[in-house]
């Protein structure tokens, strides 16, 4: 793994290895790292994992069992910059794990992780200096669980689109 200066760590309770088989199966170009456990006399059982090192997409993660003590919260998210529809319907497969907590490219994994899975021109088309298209763009944004690539785009080209609100999308 390469070196970089800050790196997420995620508290689980009790299944921080679990949690980087599983985002390692879903990002490409990702491994796992260094695995390190627990010694005698600590916190959770001898030969419990204690922290997973790992890489997605080149980012460095640490997943840490830290007990029960702390859970996570949609405060702190991970956006996904996807390119295409496609990507974007390819990480909310595998990581939606909670259709409640499903709204405006928000979700959350099987381990209450939060995730914002986002199309790359989302910027773009928000940063418009044409105020009145980001709106749109904003209000179409506002209607969706998934967001719809090809629906953010009319939103922004069109101010007589017709979106569909369509909550499973």
């Amino acid at each position: 793994m390469k070196e970089q200066q800050i790196t997420p760590c995620l508290w689980f309770n009790d299944n921080a290895e679990e949690a980087m088989q599983f985002y390692i199966s879903v990002f490409k170009n990702s491994k796992a790292g260094k695995v390190s456990y627990y010694g005698e006399g600590a916190p959770l059982p001898k030969g419990t994992v204690l922290a997973a090192n790992f890489e997605l997409n080149g980012q460095e993660f640490m997943a840490l069992n830290g007990g029960p003590h702390f859970t996570f919260s949609p405060a702190i998210s991970f956006v996904i910059n996807c390119q295409t529809q496609g990507e974007i319907d390819d990480y909310w497969e595998k990581l939606s794990a909670d259709p409640a907590h499903e709204q405006c490219g928000w979700l959350q994994d099987k381990f209450g992780v939060s995730w914002q899975v986002v199309p790359a021109i989302l910027g773009t088309l928000m940063g418009s200096p044409d105020q009145e298209k980001s709106a749109r763009v904003m209000q179409a944004l506002l209607q969706m669980k998934k967001l719809v690539i090809a629906d953010l785009i009319n939103a922004f080209e069109n101010d007589e689109h017709q979106l569909i609100p369509d909550l499973q999308r």
